[in-house]
């Protein structure tokens, strides 16, 4: 097991498709009002570099979602935070080597629930390969639990409910990609924001259409 750190890190691509995203739901001018109140004026039109450098920490990425919160009301900075980490897949997964050999002929003729598993053992690996996010899958017949250990969304917040709302986005965007366009319901049912010892999310394995 790895030794405790006060600070954890994603590396400066993810920090800067975060950024990125953010821009197309809200607008270069929203990013910037939103970095100014999470006190990080140091980003503003000033985004990380496009490398693997482990410097864009946890902390910053829970005070911009705080701040998206403050900035547009609860409900709407949890929206926002969907919408993001929907966009945070388009814009940078495959920048980290996502392959699953979704064109090729033997995975489309594979059954959806091992589609389903092989893509999220892919993202897993590339959390925890590239970033000191840690992330757990297991799965039973209806359902896979993606349990995050360490997680940056909530890291150091307390809320009444589940707040990881960028990660729910960002894997409701990867299997709707995956599936090759189905949507399945996503729910977070534990958060470490919450006091539960990981941040679990729920994805059924039938899709709703």
């Amino acid at each position: 097991m790895s030794s405790f750190k006060s600070t954890y890190y994603y590396p400066n691509r993810m920090g800067r498709i975060i950024l990125l995203a953010m821009e197309e739901i809200i607008g270069r001018e929203g990013v910037n009002t939103t970095l100014k109140s999470a006190s990080l004026s140091s980003l503003v039109d000033n985004y990380p570099p496009d490398n693997l450098e482990r410097q864009f920490s946890f902390d910053m990425v829970s005070r911009i979602q705080s701040s998206l919160e403050q900035a547009y009301g609860q409900r709407g900075g949890h929206g926002l935070a969907l919408c993001t980490g929907r966009a945070c897949f388009k814009y940078g997964l495959r920048e980290f080597g996502f392959s699953i050999g979704s064109t090729e002929a033997a995975f489309k003729l594979l059954p959806l629930s091992r589609k389903l598993h092989i893509g999220g053992m892919a993202l897993a690996d590339i959390f925890n390969r590239y970033s000191d996010q840690q992330v757990r899958i297991d799965d039973d017949p209806e359902h896979i639990y993606w349990h995050t250990e360490r997680c940056p969304v909530c890291w150091k917040r307390q809320a009444n409910e589940p707040i990881c709302h960028l990660a729910v986005g960002f894997l409701h965007e990867s299997l709707y990609w995956v599936s090759g366009g189905k949507q399945f319901n996503v729910v977070e049912t534990q958060c470490i924001a919450r006091g539960d010892h990981t941040c679990t999310i729920v994805i059924d394995k039938t899709p709703m259409d």
